[in-house]
């Protein structure tokens, strides 16, 4: 049986088995999908060390999603663009790289929440990984501006020019957002240890929808904050099962269906 996983660090929260191995019920696939801890500076070894001991593909969680992207021999376009990569694939003794995160993103907001992403100005807090998977995406829905913040400028402004032939992106310091802004994502790792990725949220109000790519069985800290200030907040669960299905596809060629497998999750969370 083909063997697939999800590694990060940490890994203990994740449903991308229970949500891997649901489609691979559905599609009547033979393969068996787990979790594996990565130690922070052991990654490169781990991934090759399951490839060896057979593993098919595995998908890539915080914090090493630009680690993945460095070590493939093939990359599709998207990941190429993204330069970070959440879904490893091995065949024939090559790895082969992509980003579903971004097409996860789009499809949650589109069609779970029906949230137009034509002519909207968005701001994505974070410049890492994460940001990098869902910048390309988010600007092939044409919005009228998006602005990509971090506590580090210069590393939101290279994101920034890195993108900027697809549309109008523009970047500042997480200490000096000032615009309204329409829908805001919070692209850091800060709900994953209960922090906020900024202190001071005042320019979310209730015209704004706020999308934390974090997921958990209660509204995470950024959710909480963002609702006091009349917004309405959404987590990335619906993000992961989209994402999670192009991974599904990407590796077995065949799409399986998301159609309420969120809402399930989600109550039996």
């Amino acid at each position: 049986m083909d063997r697939y996983c999800v590694v990060g660090n940490p890994i203990k929260h994740s449903l991308s088995p229970l949500i891997q191995n649901h489609f691979a019920k559905e599609t009547n696939q033979e393969l068996v999908y787990d979790k594996q801890l990565v130690e922070m500076d052991r990654f490169e070894g781990s991934i090759l060390d399951l490839f060896k001991q057979g593993y098919k593909g595995c998908n890539v969680t915080v914090p090493f999603k630009e680690q993945a992207f460095a070590m493939c021999h093939e990359l599709t376009e998207r990941a190429k663009l993204a330069q970070s990569v959440n879904t490893l694939k091995y065949d024939a003794g090559k790895i082969f790289g992509d980003n579903t995160d971004g097409a996860g993103l789009v499809k949650d907001l589109t069609l779970g929440y029906n949230i137009n992403l034509n002519n909207i100005s968005i701001l994505i807090i974070g410049a890492g990984g994460a940001a990098k998977g869902i910048v390309g995406s988010l600007l092939k829905e044409n919005p009228s501006k998006l602005v990509i913040a971090n506590r580090t400028y210069e590393k939101a402004e290279k994101l920034a020019h890195h993108f900027a032939h697809l549309g109008n992106v523009a970047s500042c310091s997480i200490d000096h957002i000032n615009d309204h802004y329409d829908l805001v994502i919070n692209a850091t790792s800060s709900s994953l240890k209960g922090e906020l990725p900024l202190k001071d949220l005042s320019f979310i109000d209730q015209n704004t929808a706020s999308y934390d790519l974090m997921y958990s069985s209660k509204p995470t800290i950024f959710m909480e904050e963002a609702r006091k200030q009349g917004a309405k907040a959404m987590d990335g669960l619906g993000m992961l099962v989209e994402q999670a299905a192009e991974s599904f596809k990407f590796w077995r060629g065949i799409e399986p269906s998301t159609l309420d497998l969120t809402l399930k999750i989600r109550q039996g969370l």
